[in-house]
């Protein structure tokens, strides 16, 4: 008999795990968590919605999953570095704004997730709110070490420095899953921190010229 190859099923499973992920995204994007149909995003995968629970155990799980994996692509992506000045930190941004230009339903997911997770009773209510407390936790960290080391102006508020450049950041995400083609999020955040910078540094100094 041949030789049986484990690491071979092991790489189907992974890829069609994958597919799984990927198809939700668009569903969670599309209708939103309570609309969305374990059926019809199995069907789109191409296999059973008992084959899908095989990897996910509901839809709650699913979910979670999805907001899980994208967060720790972005968290190793844009916040992965323990030493960040605030240049660094608005660069960074910057940098993953671009890569969600290229994953719209990804962005669009998190819009309508995030809005449907308002509700306390949602699934992914607690995932958002430790979210930003994470995000915010992290970025007002970025600040305060900057007025340590002199780049940020003592008087300035980290936390709410970094409250509100998350609000800006995912403001300019809606208005871009709204009309992609002509809203340049980039540029408009780009501006954005580079007035930043210029209001909040004791060099008054904005972004480095790209």
């Amino acid at each position: 008999m041949p030789p049986r190859n484990p690491r071979g099923s092991y790489a189907v499973g992974d890829e069609r795990r994958q597919r799984i992920l990927d198809a939700a995204v668009e569903h969670f994007a599309r209708n939103g968590y309570h609309a969305s149909s374990l059926a019809r995003i199995a069907h789109d995968v191409g296999i059973t919605q008992g084959g899908l629970l095989h990897h996910f155990r509901s839809k709650e799980d699913l979910l979670l999953s999805v907001l899980g994996e994208s967060e720790e692509r972005d968290r190793v992506w844009a916040f992965g570095a323990k030493v960040m000045s605030a240049t660094q930190h608005a660069t960074a941004l910057l940098e993953l704004a671009a890569l969600n230009a290229t994953r719209p339903g990804l962005v669009r997911m998190f819009t309508v997730l995030s809005a449907e997770a308002a509700e306390p009773g949602h699934p992914a209510h607690a995932y958002f709110t430790e979210r930003y407390a994470r995000l915010v936790t992290h970025i007002s960290a970025v600040y305060r070490r900057g007025i340590d080391t002199g780049e940020i102006r003592p008087d300035v508020d980290p936390l709410a420095v970094a409250e509100e450049g998350l609000a800006v950041m995912d403001g300019l995400q809606i208005q871009w899953s709204l009309k992609p083609a002509t809203f340049d999020m980039v540029g408009r955040l780009r501006a954005y921190h580079d007035r930043l910078l210029r209001d909040i540094t004791t060099a008054g100094t904005g972004l480095p010229t790209a």
